[in-house]
């Protein structure tokens, strides 16, 4: 067989050692398996109660996007991000007693994530590939505890404004006191679920709508937008009805949060759905 016929044959592989085409799912397993610390501990923090079980929806993506692509994986996997993804499959198995669980269990999905895109055609954008292996994460817990109070503070702030134009409002800490009556913007109030399931519209839709890394990293900050848009607008409602001497229950708090949640979700998959100017879509 002459060089360049050895090059186009789908058996050829950079090192130089030919392998039938199943090799690359054998590479992808044996990846899997040796990030086993990262498995473990995720497993343990998404039913142990102590998380929300979301990042389920993001390795499901991930796996449909694979499956998707099965037939158009690349042969020769991109040498760099094939050592990226070993050598950090190493360390998460290294420094899984050393270094904080969260920590460790970043470094292995960024190392899957790596490894993905080696084999992954160029066609698919990476940066929504590496935001889904970070979404992937048991993230809410953490991101309630160090960023809830803020974005509770930052909501009660701007949802001030307009409830000042019909009642007298004043901001303590993160509650609202309007007309004298004391109204607490809790935890459930500061968008961190929406915030992760805004940005995995936006990787999900991206890739299914085959954005360019520019274009969707250029319409990224859209998503937070309007992921605090829809925050505001809800305390807002829920917090003029309460004012208004109208305290709605449990069940129509839930309604009105998944229904603003339904439309921020709508109007990200817009946004990253449409068409990039200039030129096809890839």
């Amino acid at each position: 067989m002459t060089p360049s016929r050895l090059i186009d044959s789908p058996r050829f592989v950079r090192w130089g050692i030919a392998v039938d085409t199943a090799a690359e799912w054998r590479w992808l397993a044996l990846l899997v398996v040796a990030l086993w610390p990262t498995w473990w501990w995720m497993a343990q923090r998404q039913f142990d109660g102590s998380d929300d079980p979301l990042g389920i929806l993001a390795l499901a993506a991930l796996g449909v996007l694979v499956w998707h692509q099965r037939k158009r994986l690349r042969a020769a996997p991109r040498l760099g991000l094939q050592a990226l993804a070993l050598c950090g499959a190493v360390l998460t198995t290294v420094l899984h007693t050393l270094l904080p669980d969260l920590v460790v269990a970043l470094l292995g999905m960024l190392s899957l994530a790596a490894g993905l895109l080696a084999f992954l055609p160029a066609s698919v954008a990476s940066a929504p590939v590496w935001g889904l292996a970070v979404l992937a994460l048991p993230l809410l817990a953490s991101l309630q505890f160090y960023a809830g109070f803020p974005l509770r503070v930052l909501t009660a702030e701007i949802s001030r404004w307009p409830l000042a134009m019909a009642h007298s409002v004043e901001r303590s800490g993160s509650s609202l006191v309007v007309d004298g009556q004391l109204i607490l913007v809790d935890a459930s109030c500061s968008g961190v679920q929406m915030v992760w399931l805004g940005y995995f519209t936006a990787c999900a839709v991206a890739l299914a709508a085959r954005r360019s890394n520019a274009s969707f990293l250029l319409r990224l900050p859209l998503v937070g937008v309007l992921v605090l848009t829809g925050n505001v607008a809800r305390n807002t409602l829920l917090v003029w009805a309460q004012a208004a001497g109208w305290p709605w229950g449990a069940f129509a708090h839930e309604v009105v949060g998944l229904t603003v949640l339904g439309m921020v979700c709508m109007a990200i998959g817009w946004i990253m759905g449409q068409p990039e100017r200039g030129g096809p879509a890839r």
